[in-house]
This record gives structure tokens, C-alpha cells and sequence, in this order.
């Protein structure tokens, strides 16, 4: 029995097929939420040592680095089925669409800070954080994942059975394509 149903076991019945139905983006959003636990960490470090000046900078290095976890963690577990291009061709449009993605996740942020002007000493630190983190890391991150989600089995990975799914116990994958 693979992990996911073993999760999916202690739901009732009707839960489960639903989960089971949808498990590609229940998957995403899995990935997402360790990808968005690893920016937040990292962006907060930076943030409040290094990137004091520099917040916006600080999101977006942090953002970088969590891109890379997702790819290896979408590549692996949220698409692994799906495939139908190259690596590296694959890994390409991956980091180009996150890109895009870093953007998009950029905007709210850049205009809660920058254009709204919710930062010190125009409001006191706890509502800059505040406005800080739903701009950033609450609508950013969402606005960035509704595109990533799309873009990505629209462009990378866009044909469904192209990989024969990971065994169990870390098999790896078979990419059909190759």
C-alpha cells in the first residue's frame, strides 16, 4: 500500500476518493506548503540579519531557494507521472515558469511596502510585519502558486503517463520518453 493511501486510510470512504481524485493537486499543495515552511524560515533569517535594508531581496532569495526544493519535490512526488519532455529542457521551463512565479509573488509585497508605504516609520513594526507577511507570504504565494500549478502541467510537465510512477521504498521512476 503506497504512503498516500496509508494516509488516506484513517478518512471515511467518500474523503478518500475525493482525495484520491485529486491527489496531483493535493500533492502540489503538500509541496507548496514545505516550499512556503522554507521561505518563510529563510526569508526571516535574511530578513532580520543580513537583509535588514533589504526585504524585498530577502523574499526573493528566499524564494529562489525554496523553488529549487519544489522542483526536485514536484519532479519526484507531485508529477511523477507526468512528464514528456527532456530533463533538462523539463528543469529549463521549471525555473523559467518559477520565475515568473517569483514575480508574481514579489508584486503584493513590493506595493504593500513601496507603494502603500506599510513600513517604518510611516506604521510601527508590528503592522509593517504584518502587512509584510500577508502581502508576501499569504497573497503572493498564492496569486504565484494558482500560476505555477497551471503553468506547470500546461508546459513541464505536460503529458499525463509519461513516466511509470515511483515504486515504493525510493525505486526511482522511469521516464518513458527517454
Amino acid at each position: 500500500m503506497s504512503v498516500v493511501r496509508r494516509v488516506l486510510s484513517v478518512f471515511p470512504g467518500p474523503v478518500q476518493a475525493l482525495a484520491l481524485k485529486h491527489r496531483e493537486v493535493l500533492k502540489f499543495l503538500f509541496v507548496g506548503g514545505a516550499s512556503f515552511l522554507v521561505t518563510s524560515a529563510l526569508n526571516y533569517t535574511l530578513k532580520f540579519t543580513v537583509l535588514k535594508a533589504k526585504p524585498v531581496t530577502a523574499l526573493v532569495v528566499a524564494t529562489i531557494v525554496a523553488t529549487i526544493v519544489s522542483y526536485i519535490l514536484n519532479r519526484e512526488w507531485s508529477f511523477s507521472t507526468r512528464g514528456g519532455r527532456e530533463r533538462h529542457h523539463e528543469a529549463a521551463l521549471f525555473f523559467l515558469i518559477s520565475g515568473v512565479g517569483v514575480a508574481l509573488n514579489s508584486v503584493p509585497y513590493a506595493l504593500s511596502r513601496y507603494v502603500l508605504q506599510l513600513q517604518v516609520p510611516h506604521v510601527g513594526l508590528l503592522a509593517q510585519e504584518i502587512a509584510d507577511f500577508v502581502s508576501g507570504m499569504v497573497v503572493g504565494t498564492l496569486i504565484a502558486s494558482i500560476f505555477r500549478f497551471w503553468a506547470f502541467r500546461r508546459w513541464v510537465f505536460p503529458v499525463e503517463g509519461a513516466r511509470v510512477p515511483r515504486k515504493e521504498y525510493g525505486q526511482e521512476g522511469v521516464d518513458r520518453a527517454a
